[in-house]
């Protein structure tokens, strides 16, 4: 009882074109002739917003006792790490909020 299968062949007219690699789909996307949605200007506000978060950040380090038998309230309650720092990093983040919709 063995059925013997035929092979099917299809065949088109419509002609064919060879397909594109990706890396050639890629470079068709960056060479494209479309302005950039963001200016220098716009650029610049961002990396001034990213400096004010980093240094909020640094400001915000310390706190290291020099002796682990005193405790010290002024070194890590300092007006540095508990105000300086925080309004940094918001004025940083608003900065970036800014540049990014600014139009």
């Amino acid at each position: 009882m063995s059925q013997s299968k035929k092979k099917v062949v299809v065949t088109t007219k419509k002609k064919l074109s060879p397909t594109k690699s990706k890396s050639e789909f890629i470079a068709g996307i960056t060479n494209s002739n479309e302005p950039l949605i963001y200016g220098k200007r716009q650029y610049m506000i961002v990396l001034a917003g990213v400096g004010l978060i980093f240094l909020g950040m640094l400001l915000m380090l310390g706190g290291n006792m020099p002796n682990e038998q005193v405790w010290d309230d002024n070194i890590i309650y300092s007006f540095r790490i508990t105000v300086l720092a925080p309004v940094l990093i918001l004025a940083g983040l608003a900065i970036q909020f800014y540049a990014i919709f600014k139009k």
